[in-house]
């Protein structure tokens, strides 16, 4: 079932259509498509599901260190995901981003708390206005280093912001499904579409101010 969020703007109630439901997908051509990515040797990749994905991937694009993001699927069971069949909530599957950085720049770490510190962690299977098991808190890890590395953030937060109240699934990280191309760059590439200004802009904004020490001087 498609999600329709009706969001209020400016005393005007906007009908937008939501990160899974928007389907015209129109792209602002003032932009120039970026370069076919290529992971060099000490390249890392670590996957987080933290609500719509055109938001996501575009908060950890500004990261120092992140040298790009992917928007994707994980988390769930059935095999080749789509937009559409993970929009159903039945496939199990979260809408992930694979975040490829370079350790010398940027730590594991430093990863996680972008994370918890650009979403809600404590709301079960969404973030507003998305909610809907594709959009629940994911932190994948590959090795136990990991794993104790975002256990270590959980209680730490639980303990001094989140009282205990963390909803967020610590997952051995399995497969990642590449979205489809129209999702890659969907923020940066349609800056005035209706959903990016009312929520992708708003969210992006927010974690810039809060970590301005993280950003790469060329973001948006």
């Amino acid at each position: 079932m498609k999600i329709i969020k009706t969001i209020l703007v400016v005393s005007f109630t906007i009908v937008l259509v939501s990160c899974f439901g928007f389907s015209e997908k129109k792209e602002n051509t003032q932009f120039k498509e970026k370069t076919t990515f290529m992971p060099q040797e000490n390249t890392a990749v670590v996957y987080f599901a933290s609500g719509c994905f055109w938001c996501v991937e575009a908060i950890f694009e500004s990261v120092i260190g992140v040298e790009e993001a992917v928007s994707g699927y994980a988390g769930g069971k059935t095999l080749n995901p789509t937009y559409e069949k993970i929009g159903t909530g039945k496939t199990g599957h979260s809408e992930t981003v694979a975040v490829y950085y370079n350790p010398e720049k940027v730590g594991f770490k430093t990863l996680v708390d972008v994370f918890f510190g650009s979403h809600n962690p404590t709301t079960v299977n969404g973030q507003h206005p998305d909610y809907g098991t594709q959009y629940r808190s994911i932190a994948f890890y590959k090795t136990e280093n990991e794993k104790k590395i975002i256990e270590d953030a959980i209680i730490k937060l639980n303990a001094e912001v989140y009282k205990e109240k963390i909803v967020t699934e610590v997952t051995l990280f399995s497969k990642f499904y590449k979205a489809e191309d129209y999702h890659q760059d969907f923020e940066r590439r349609n800056p005035n579409q209706g959903y990016v200004k009312a929520v992708s802009v708003p969210r992006l904004n927010k974690f810039k101010k809060k970590f301005p020490q993280l950003l790469k001087n060329d973001k948006h």
